[in-house]
């Protein structure tokens, strides 16, 4: 296989729009009076016969960003799964874009957990960028007219200035840094310009002036461009002021409302089965203190934590 196609091969599914798959502002109330971009009633989900949330309802409006939050292998990153339609629900109903999970896919932008790119990788960041328009498209090249092709270049780079990554587009992906690399995906996911953007951990091993700048971006795309996002995240600091909701996964269950409403004292005292504190520094940040370790995988990766007590960034 040479190298181009490699290339591609391990690019095609990174971040751009998925196909759909085919079947017989900053306003907090969700839909502002129209149909909600996602929906879930009483939904729930099993993997290998464990149930790993259930009971989650949940109203996502256009143009709000909502956050999917809880230690590792509460299922965060299976909710995300459940939107596309790559894993049923076991239980209730879900609706994505007014339609049964994985029939509106077309209209979904989704940028899957990140992983590092070679640093010899020659292909350039504008082109991981095109392939979120045409990368699904496989065989012989259409004779697609210079009208056209001059559209897809307008729109690439359209969004490529939309992300902040004209400065460097032109440059190998392996020679970008891991927040300009994010930023370049992030322009693939939204090259097809979706309704809904989906996002597995986009902020995952960034330093924090990247997170803080990646999650200022992904707010500033949401809430002006009118992109409803669902983010998974580790820690909710990053994206705190930017969020309209959450949804806590915990032991099973799960809490969904406003941050002010979900990351509290008593929500997670009540998820985790035990007592939890939430404590907000005098920076803003939220820290969750509790006993015993059930909390401890909230950890912030970039700090220590705060001692013995258990002392974590809230998410």
């Amino acid at each position: 296989m040479d190298p181009i196609t490699r290339a591609r091969d391990a690019l095609i599914h990174s971040g751009h729009t998925i196909p759909a798959r085919r079947t017989s502002g900053h306003d907090t109330t969700a839909g502002s009076g129209s149909d909600p971009v996602v929906a879930l009633t009483g939904a729930a989900a099993r993997v290998g016969g464990r149930t790993l949330w259930s009971d989650v309802d949940l109203r996502i409006g256009t143009g709000e960003f909502t956050a999917v939050l809880g230690p590792n292998g509460v299922g965060k990153s299976t909710m995300i799964k459940v939107l596309l339609g790559a894993l049923p629900a076991a239980a209730g109903d879900v609706r994505v874009l007014g339609a049964q999970p994985g029939q509106a896919n077309d209209r979904i932008g989704y940028l899957p957990q990140r992983r590092s790119f070679d640093a010899s990788l020659r292909i350039r960041g504008v082109d991981v960028v095109r392939l979120g328009l045409d990368g699904d498209r496989w065989g012989v090249p259409l004779p697609f007219s210079s009208a056209r092709r001059r559209a897809a270049r307008a729109r690439v780079d359209e969004v490529i200035e939309l992300v902040g990554a004209s400065a460097y587009a032109h440059r190998p992906i392996g020679q970008c840094s891991g927040g300009e690399q994010q930023r370049l995906l992030i322009a693939q996911a939204l090259v097809r310009r979706p309704e809904l953007l989906l996002l597995d951990e986009p902020l995952d091993s960034l330093d924090l002036p990247n997170q803080s700048a990646v999650a200022a971006l992904i707010g500033r795309i949401c809430h002006q461009e009118g992109v409803s996002v669902v983010m998974v995240a580790h820690d909710v600091n990053p994206i705190l002021h930017h969020l309209d909701r959450v949804v806590y996964l915990a032991e099973g269950g799960a809490a969904a409302g406003t941050p002010h409403e979900v990351i509290t004292s008593e929500t997670l005292t009540r998820l985790y089965g035990t007592p939890v504190e939430v404590l907000q520094s005098s920076d803003g940040r939220l820290v969750v203190v509790g006993q015993p370790e059930a909390p401890a995988v909230h950890t912030d990766r970039h700090e220590n934590s705060l001692g013995s007590g258990g002392g974590h960034g809230a998410g």
